[in-house]
């Protein structure tokens, strides 16, 4: 008696266990979102990298004019300073 009383209290944990897990539909929905958010951290990642290529070209381009201005100063001095001076 004790046996069939374990064996059908086995069964019964058996099926509740089975009955209370996700269903498929859960399942899918779950594995949506785990893709959906791993899109969104790419994107994320590409927007970053994106925004760190244009701050590197825009600083670049500051440098660029710093080194022209420059040039044309030393240019100005030097060709006053071959001209004598001011008058």
């Amino acid at each position: 008696m004790k046996k069939v009383l374990s064996l059908i209290a086995v069964a019964a944990m058996s099926t509740a266990f089975v009955a209370c897990g996700p269903s498929k539909e859960e399942i899918e929905k779950i594995e949506k979102r785990k893709s959906d958010s791993i899109a969104a951290i790419e994107k994320a990642k590409q927007d970053s990298i994106a925004a760190a290529a244009a701050m590197a070209e825009q600083a670049a381009a500051e440098a660029a004019k710093r080194v022209a201005d420059s040039t044309r100063m030393a240019d100005s001095v030097a060709a006053l300073a071959k001209k004598g001076g001011k008058k």
